[in-house]
């Protein structure tokens, strides 16, 4: 039987190439994000059905629960990324925004989401929520934020282990053919970035999508509560 696979932030990129995969094995998929016509556009490219909404809003999460499956198999939190791109910090008060957002767009988005959904996790549903390398090299809010989502990963895996429900988190490196960096990618920085890995190339979404789905397969069921390092050896986790 087909499983029911929700992926959110799935309009582009990583998310994209997520709910790809699941859609080319044959699962029923639901993408979610901010961006309706991108949604429609990326829907209609998978066969999967959408539903808009912001994952950090309680109200807009609230109201979209009577679109999303009653019953759901696997969760993919990849709604986030970094507020802080084309932010000037100036004063604290700017340092508070800073973080606020961020920690809504990365951690609230998933918490939100997740929290919602836990009534209708199937027993052995599988939570995979989209980390960062940031979260452990640093990178001020946005790393911070996706420390968190590590700790909180930590915690849902307990809540949840004795149904057979896992929780992990992949943290990718450098990602190509994303929206991440907003045109702030300098080629310089982009060859500093490549030269810290042992592969000597950047990730590609389909990279991070072949995780997820091995984390989502029955023969990942006594993985949980890990952080896995997607980064060609930038970063060991260890």
């Amino acid at each position: 039987m087909a499983r029911e696979v929700v992926v959110t932030g799935g309009g582009t990129g990583i998310g994209f190439a997520v709910a790809s995969w699941f859609a080319k094995a044959g699962e029923r998929v639901t993408i979610t994000g901010r961006r309706e016509q991108v949604l429609l556009e990326a829907a209609s490219l998978l066969g999967a059905r959408y539903v808009p909404f912001d994952a950090s809003d309680p109200a807009a999460v609230t109201a979209a629960l009577p679109e999303l499956p009653e019953r759901v198999d696997v969760l993919v939190n990849n709604a986030g990324g970094n507020t802080d791109w084309h932010r000037e910090i100036g004063d604290l008060a700017a340092v508070a925004e800073s973080w606020r957002d961020n920690f809504a767009a990365n951690v609230l988005s998933a918490v939100l989401v997740t929290t919602a959904l836990t009534p209708r996790f199937s027993d052995g549903a599988r939570i995979v929520s989209i980390g960062s390398i940031a979260a452990s090299n640093g990178s001020g809010s946005y790393g911070a934020a996706k420390a968190a989502i590590e700790s909180w990963t930590a915690g849902i895996s307990r809540e949840l282990g004795r149904r057979g429900i896992t929780a992990n988190v992949v943290a990718p490196g450098l990602i190509e053919d994303t929206e991440f960096f907003q045109g702030t990618l300098t080629e310089e920085r982009r060859r500093t970035l490549i030269a810290h890995t042992r592969t000597k190339r950047a990730g590609k979404p389909d990279d991070v999508a072949e995780l997820v789905g091995y984390l989502a397969s029955p023969g990942a069921g006594h993985l949980t509560g890990q952080v896995l390092h997607l980064n060609g050896g930038a970063h060991l986790g260890r």
